[in-house]
């Protein structure tokens, strides 16, 4: 079995959870036995039996893919759907149904939205976004599962370690993970916070609204960059008083989930992934205004000590034996 894995988004420009997973996931089914290539666009001699696309597929290429006897697999991340309110997805549902039932076809196509009934299996990271790709976009429910993210051995066999003053955030500072709302927060709530990370670019104007912010309160928020050493991570993640991450959009937080590994408490934006993901294992903040999450803020901080630490998350070997059950599943199925 031969599977390559494309990515429209090439890393250079965006790093970030999509590129952690790729990576993980190729690592892990190659471990798994299976031989894995990144898709070269450039190189009409590259064979496979399955093309595992980790975004949304154009139907014309999934077509072409078919024709030559290649499967396909999607994995499209649903940020920014799996945060809208019912009302929102109820609108965009009947959107997509009267463009594709009232305009001209060509109109239709340019949105891919056909891509999810044409792929041979669909991929979600939660139980929400597996609802989503059936009710927005009409997958059938029959081809889609839910295989969640895993996380590295260096998180899961880390040593225990006692825990610190600090507050964590790990992710990209940009926007939409609301880190300087995060950060305004801390300081009206006076919990100290280490955000771990870095901006697309030094000159994103969030970025440096935080950069500001982290000088002008150094006692409250520190920052010192990313960390590329894991092991080092997630000694921090063991160390740390909590891990907080309260973004507007999200689909499924690696960062999460490693800091889970290393049963450090949560606190999560109040978003579908999150209660899909940890349920009861965590606590939750409105997606609001730092007035009103830093309350919020302050209450988890108290509690941390005495909470219940979150459920393990699976290893990536795992996640590697559920994505070749779905390979060999669609190798098997003749549409």
């Amino acid at each position: 079995m031969k599977i390559l894995l494309a990515c429209p988004l090439p890393f250079m420009l965006a790093h970030g959870g999509q590129q952690i997973q790729i990576e993980q996931t190729r690592t892990a089914l190659q471990a798994a036995g299976l031989e894995v290539e990144p898709l070269r666009w450039w190189d009409a001699g590259q064979s496979a039996d399955l093309v595992h696309y980790f975004g949304r597929m154009p139907a014309d290429q999934i077509r072409l893919a078919h024709q030559k006897g290649v499967k396909v697999v999607m994995l499209e991340l649903l940020t920014g759907p799996a945060a809208r309110t019912p009302w929102q997805l109820r609108m965009q549902r009947l959107l997509r149904r009267a463009i594709e039932g009232a305009v001209p076809g060509d109109f239709a196509a340019a949105f891919n939205w056909r891509s999810y009934r044409l792929a041979d299996a669909c991929v979600a990271n939660t139980s929400w976004e597996a609802h989503l790709m059936s009710y927005l976009f009409g997958a059938p429910p029959a081809r889609v599962h839910v295989v969640p993210n895993g996380v590295e051995e260096v998180f899961l066999n880390s040593p225990p370690a006692g825990r610190g003053q600090w507050l964590v955030c790990t992710a990209t500072i940009t926007g939409r993970k609301r880190v300087v709302e995060l950060a305004e927060s801390a300081v009206l709530a006076q919990t100290p916070l280490w955000i771990i990370g870095k901006p697309y670019a030094e000159s994103d104007p969030h970025a440096q609204k935080f950069f500001a912010l982290a000088r002008q309160h150094p006692k409250i928020l520190r920052y010192d960059g990313a960390v590329a050493d894991r092991v080092r991570l997630a000694r921090i993640y063991r160390e740390a008083r909590g891990f907080v991450l309260l973004s507007d959009m999200e689909t499924r937080s690696l960062s999460a989930e490693e800091a889970a590994a290393c049963e450090c408490p949560l606190l999560l934006g109040d978003l579908p992934w999150a209660r899909s993901t940890f349920g009861e294992n965590a606590s939750y903040c409105p997606v609001a205004l730092p007035e009103q999450c830093s309350g919020f803020l302050r209450k988890f901080y108290d509690a941390a000590p005495s909470l219940p630490v979150p459920p393990r998350p699976a290893a990536w070997s795992e996640i590697a034996r559920q994505l070749k059950a779905i390979y060999e599943d669609v190798l098997r199925t003749s549409r």
